[in-house]
């Protein structure tokens, strides 16, 4: 497992997130695709990991934030054949049924010229994508020795965590965030059902955990299950 650096622009100043990139025997495998205006970016992490576009087997979206899927139009471009993993509760989102939950046209006008006709195309080109493993809440996934899927709702429908049991590694996407060294829950101004959100924790309570990996903050390694079960305690 290998966490890609990426950063995006915000009005504090660049912040870094964190798509992953797996290496399994039949390829590899991104978990979530960066920002839109992106492309170039991770294109050079990519090529600094030694990988080709050419490589990449398949992408699994853990929910369907622009800062996630940013980049998923021009991957598939790239590489017509590459499979996309999606939660069922999140498919409409990513394929164009129902608007994005988000990028409402006020978050819209926020950004730059160039990156707003970059997420037009991406939102136009939605109708296009093609699921092709459609995951539910406990699926285990034949990649890295076993991946258990977490459906943890709230901020989106159908966000998810993944669990790699081997590694005793918890792939928390928005679920989690790491601020100030401290492992936090999901962002409110971000998350549209932030009780449900802090509901979700529960299903992470009981996992050997030795890290965490946060989109936003990276690495939280400080007695992480520990850090959940108090999280999850103050959503009663």
């Amino acid at each position: 497992m290998t966490a890609l650096h990426l950063h995006i622009v915000t009005p504090a100043g660049k912040n870094p997130i964190y798509p992953v990139m797996l290496r399994d025997e039949d390829g590899i495998t991104l978990v979530d695709t960066g920002m839109i205006g992106q492309f170039a970016e991770l294109l050079s992490v990519l090529e600094h990991e030694n990988v080709q576009l050419s490589d990449i087997k398949r992408i699994i979206l853990t929910h369907s934030d622009i800062d996630h899927i940013g980049n998923l139009g021009a991957l598939v471009n790239a590489v017509p054949d590459v499979e996309i993993w999606a939660h069922s509760d999140e498919i409409p989102y990513i394929t164009g049924k129902q608007p994005m939950i988000k990028f409402t046209p006020e978050r819209k006008a926020m950004l730059p010229a160039p990156i707003a006709e970059l997420a037009e195309q991406l939102i136009s080109q939605r109708t296009e994508l093609k699921i092709s493993k459609v995951l539910e809440d406990g699926d285990m996934l034949p990649l890295q020795g076993g991946i258990q899927v977490i459906h943890t709702p709230g901020h989106t429908p159908g966000h998810i965590c993944l669990y790699f049991r081997e590694q005793q590694f918890l792939l928390a996407a928005d679920e989690l965030r790491v601020v100030d060294d401290e492992l936090v829950g999901p962002s409110p101004p971000a998350t549209p059902d932030m009780p449900e959100a802090m509901r979700s924790l529960k299903r992470l309570l009981g996992l050997k955990l030795e890290k965490v990996l946060c989109y936003h903050g990276g690495e939280y390694t400080t007695e992480p299950s520990r850090r959940i079960a108090e999280l999850a305690e103050s959503a009663d």
